[in-house]
C-alpha cells in the first residue's frame, strides 16, 4: 500500500518538475505568505522582501527566495522559506514551497501553518 501511495505522488509530482525544467523562471522581488494560527482561527499576511524576515506568533519566517515563470508572473510561485521557534530556536521548516500546492512540502506544526500566495514582481 506504502508504494501505490508513493507511486500515485511521484504520478503528481513528476509533471510538475518537468514544467518547472522546461519553463524559464524568474526571481521576485519578494513574496506574499500567509499564515493560520489554528487555535485562534486567525489569518495573517506576510509581505516579505527576499532576505526578510517576519513575526508570526511564536514564529520567524524568512524568504531567502521566490520564483516564478517568467512567462506568467501571476502562475506558479515557488519560495524558499526557513522558519524557526523563537522560544526554543529550533528550526521548524527549511525548503521550498510551491503556491499551488502547500501540502506538497508542508511544516508541519500543531498550531501554525503558513504558505505561499505568490511572488512579487516588480
Amino acid at each position: 500500500m506504502i508504494r501505490a501511495a508513493a507511486g500515485v505522488l511521484l504520478a503528481a509530482v513528476l509533471p510538475l518538475v518537468a514544467a518547472a525544467q522546461e519553463a524559464e523562471v524568474t526571481q521576485g522581488t519578494g513574496a506574499l505568505l500567509r499564515g493560520l494560527d489554528k487555535v485562534n482561527a486567525s489569518v495573517t499576511d506576510m509581505d516579505l522582501a527576499t532576505g526578510a524576515q517576519a513575526s508570526f506568533g511564536r514564529l520567524t519566517v524568512r524568504l531567502d527566495e521566490c520564483r516564478y515563470p517568467a512567462d506568467d508572473p501571476a502562475g506558479e510561485a515557488y519560495a524558499f522559506l526557513t522558519i524557526t521557534d523563537t522560544a526554543t530556536g529550533d528550526e521548524l521548516f527549511s525548503g521550498w514551497m510551491l503556491a499551488s500546492s502547500p501540502a506538497l512540502n508542508a511544516m508541519e506544526h500543531p498550531r501554525y501553518d503558513v504558505w505561499v500566495l505568490r511572488c512579487k514582481t516588480d
